[in-house]
């Protein structure tokens, strides 16, 4: 006999639901166990992480952790989804960007991506990094371009390369109703990549023109990208997409568009981080927020955000880019399950130069496979209901909306990049980002943490693309790992080896192991090759061992016990066989002739740089 609850039985009736005072004292042995003293709310504290922004994830949330309601996909607030469908029809639309600048190779690599999966085409036209204006026909030869919609990206070329296209759509027979896309006017963001001004004359009267003649097509992007790219966080670039998504709508409501008309020519454009979970309560909060906006507006119904997410540039590492490929699943996931419109995932080779076929085609096969085979559009936002994801999201809106505020205070987004006021606030946040990444509490896998000591680096052209000086930086969390493993190549090109450092391990394997390996992952971070031979030292062997190793520095490794018996002889002895420096793996402890300790949580940067410096390593 089967029992359902349809019988008036419970399978859950015979365990009695535990109370938070429970399950805290529960959290206090485990931790007790561990070595930290720690009762009541500190408890959970301990257990809680910090994400920036002054948010912090706890351990558990429960029905009590109350949120805002978020209504229903399709209708304003727009939280759970800006269509009730979602993207349960077809899926996210699947964007791939190109920055090629030959017009040939540009249309075999685009014919390529739209057989194989693409739905949309983001084109870099005009400077540098894009194809040039004038092959915009070659370029597009073959593409359907009633189709296949189109996002360009063209900065001071943007009138050319509107006029261009939207005369190759005449051209072609292409109807105005059918020709879909974005025409990628940002001049608010390009001003924020060159340290210009702001024109926006032009995208007032193309947004007029699209919102008369071309139903399909917005004119203006509210590009976010280059905030994050900045080293801004999550709830900076939210707060700087509504200022200049309503200095938008200040301009084309001026220029006669109603507000309807004028939400309906913007598209939003978000980074997508492999924090999955950020991104997908990032997306929420953002239609959430703008909705608010449509709102005060004096029009809820057009607050439907149209979104286009990117998985951060910022993420991608040079060394070890395969990593970048799970990196890259992460960020398309949380896009995906956030609700975004168009997701574009960035080939895994992107921070190496100009992608090749195989870079590209992983790309597309990522949303492909999200989609295809693990159904990840046939919900309607699947995270919606967890109480984390609900509270993630108003949080992280509240935060947002304050920065805005702020920016707003300050005259809005063009007056705030004017004054230097959005330059000096995403810099104090990557300088407290870059203190995490250099104690390695923000890990980077590959790069800081677990690197490839024997990885064939990858090789790709060069990309044409340059960032224009004067406006913001961009920046990259293995930059400062970067540096000190381009110092390693350097130094290995002119002498034919890497720096090396002896591991002097003290006593038995079972005593030592935990932090020679500790140190030889922290060495290979900086480039430096460990040399652990013999695997154990005395203070009789150790200056032999040191000489035969070809090390100019020497870090001792073993228990707090040992070190306390022998560290002072054995660095005396790594003295006397020639070791210019010595380090030791553990907690600073008054250690005779040691000269810097390396541990978990130490700034690993700083250390790596003076150990090379001392090696004499440019």
């Amino acid at each position: 006999m089967t029992v359902t609850p349809a019988d008036g039985f419970s399978p859950a009736a015979a365990f009695p639901d535990p109370s938070h005072d429970q399950w805290q004292s529960l959290v206090e042995g485990v931790l007790r166990r561990s070595g930290k003293e720690v009762t009541g709310p500190a408890a959970e504290e301990a257990l809680s992480t910090a994400l920036g922004d002054g948010l912090t994830a706890r351990p558990l949330y429960t029905s009590h952790d109350a949120s805002p309601d978020p209504g229903f996909p399709g209708f304003a607030p727009f939280t759970r989804g800006s269509s009730a469908m979602g993207n349960t029809v077809g899926g996210w639309d699947v964007r791939q960007r190109h920055a090629l600048t030959d017009p040939a190779r540009l249309n075999e690599a685009v014919l390529d991506d739209l057989e194989n999966g693409v739905t949309s085409l983001w084109l870099a036209v005009g400077g540098p990094g894009g194809i040039p204006v004038s092959g915009l026909a070659r370029a597009l030869d073959g593409v359907h371009l009633d189709l296949a919609p189109l996002a360009l990206e063209s900065g001071d070329a943007f009138e050319p390369a509107v006029r261009e296209l939207l005369g190759l759509c005449e051209a072609r027979g292409t109807a105005k109703e059918a020709v879909r896309g974005s025409l990628g006017a940002d001049p608010l963001g390009h001003a924020a990549r060159t340290g210009g001004e702001p024109e926006t004359d032009a995208a007032a009267h193309w947004a007029r023109r699209c919102a008369r003649e071309y139903p399909g097509l917005r004119a203006l992007t509210v590009d976010a990208l280059v905030y994050h790219e900045a080293g801004g966080s999550a709830a900076e670039e939210l707060g700087l997409s509504l200022a200049t998504g309503v200095a938008h709508l200040r301009t084309l409501t001026a220029a006669g568009l109603t507000v309807q008309e004028a939400c309906g020519q913007l598209e939003f454009r978000y980074a997508a981080t492999a924090d999955q979970f950020l991104t997908v309560a990032k997306l929420r909060a953002a239609r959430r927020l703008w909705a608010r906006v449509a709102e005060v507006c004096g029009d809820a119904s057009a607050g439907a955000q149209q979104q286009h997410a990117v998985t951060s540039s910022v993420m991608m590492t040079r060394r070890d880019p395969w990593v970048n490929m799970l990196r890259t699943t992460l960020a398309c996931l949380g896009a995906g399950v956030g609700g975004a419109d168009s997701v574009t995932v960035l080939p895994f080779d992107h921070a190496l130069g100009l992608p090749d076929a195989f870079a590209r085609r992983i790309a597309r096969n990522t949303s492909t496979i999200l989609m295809e085979e693990s159904h990840l559009a046939r919900v309607i936002d699947p995270a919606g209901g967890s109480w984390y994801v609900e509270r993630l999201t108003d949080e992280l809106a509240a935060a947002a909306w304050s920065f805005f505020q702020e920016v707003e205070r300050a005259g809005g987004q063009a007056a705030a990049l004017r004054s230097g006021m959005v330059q000096e606030r995403l810099a104090a946040t990557w300088a407290a980002r870059s203190k995490d990444l250099a104690r390695r509490k923000e890990p980077v896998t590959g790069v800081s943490e677990f690197p490839d000591a024997t990885e064939r680096p990858l090789q790709r052209e060069p990309s044409p693309a340059v960032r224009p000086a004067g406006g913001l930086p961009q920046v990259r969390r293995d930059e400062a790992f970067e540096a000190l493993r381009a110092r390693s190549d350097r130094h290995l090109a002119e002498t034919g080896s890497r720096p090396k450092v002896f591991l002097a391990a003290l006593g038995p394997a079972s005593v030592h192991t935990a932090r020679a390996s500790f140190a030889a992952n922290l060495f290979l971070a900086g480039g430096m090759e460990p040399v652990h031979e013999p695997a154990s030292v005395d203070a009789s062997t150790a200056a032999a061992a040191f000489a035969a190793g070809g090390a100019t520095a020497a870090c001792l490794c073993s228990s707090d016990a040992l070190y306390a018996e022998q560290a002072g002889p054995v660095a005396a002895a790594l003295r006397r066989g020639g070791a210019a420096q010595v380090l030791l793996a553990g907690r600073p402890g008054g250690y005779a002739g040691v000269d810097t300790h390396v541990f978990a949580g130490c700034d690993v940067v700083a250390v790596l740089s003076s150990v090379l410096d001392r090696m004499g390593v440019a």
